[in-house]
């Protein structure tokens, strides 16, 4: 079966989970806890799981479809079509809620527990992020979506889907690497990139997920008109 599915195909979704403000965030502040170490990389194990868990179950339940071909099915132009239609709804909720001009944004509640965050409690948020966000989980699924429609076989789907979470955590990794390799050296760096993600958050997400919305409400709506 020829392969018609590229890494650009697989970017887009990709990096609309990977460029979460408020992940970032919260990791950056594991980094600053008292037990930076274990729980950075307990937050990014909760990541990657995160993804791969719900990633994974999608995969295996599409990859049971009957009469695999290289055509898209209907069913993944509708799916694509209800996932952009719930990005754009999300998009305006996060524009509508943006802190004014010169206020104070407010940090989640849960953000002021880190610093007392065991390592389990570090994994469960990050999977809970990760994998049951509803910003994550329709680019998770629309990521699995253009997938199935690659024409691999099996075995390539799950190391394209490994590319796919790999890229999807890059921006978790990061900081952590960062502070593995600088220590001290990287707080004050970690400290300013997290005060912009903390008050942009909202900003940033509406305009990512007009994008993403978008970019999936013409695929779908494309593909059942064609």
């Amino acid at each position: 079966m020829d392969s018609s599915l590229s890494l650009g195909d697989l970017l887009p979704a990709a990096v609309g989970i990977a460029l979460s403000p408020i992940p970032i965030a919260a990791v950056i502040l594991m980094l600053f806890s008292s037990r930076a170490r274990v729980n950075g990389a307990a937050f990014v194990a909760g990541w990657i799981a995160g993804l791969v868990v719900v990633g994974g179950v999608l995969l295996l339940l599409g990859g049971d479809r009957a009469g695999s071909s290289n055509e898209p099915s209907t069913t993944s132009f509708w799916v694509k079509t209800a996932l952009g239609v719930l990005l754009l709804g999300a998009a305006a909720w996060q524009w509508r809620n943006r802190p004014d001009a010169g206020e104070e944004p407010t940090m989640p509640r849960w953000m002021e527990a880190i610093d007392g965050f065991s390592a389990l409690k570090a994994f469960g948020l990050a999977a809970l992020l990760s994998g049951v966000n509803p910003k994550n989980l329709a680019l998770n699924a629309a990521g699995v979506v253009v997938i199935l429609q690659g024409g691999l076989q099996p075995t390539e789907e799950w190391l394209a889907f490994a590319i796919f979470v790999l890229v999807a955590s890059l921006t978790v990794i990061a900081p952590v690497a960062y502070y593995f390799a600088a220590g001290e050296r990287a707080d004050r760096a970690l400290a300013s990139m997290k005060t912009w993600l903390v008050g942009n958050n909202s900003a940033v997400m509406a305009v990512l997920l007009l994008i993403f919305g978008v970019k999936l409400l013409a695929d779908g709506v494309q593909g059942l008109a064609g």
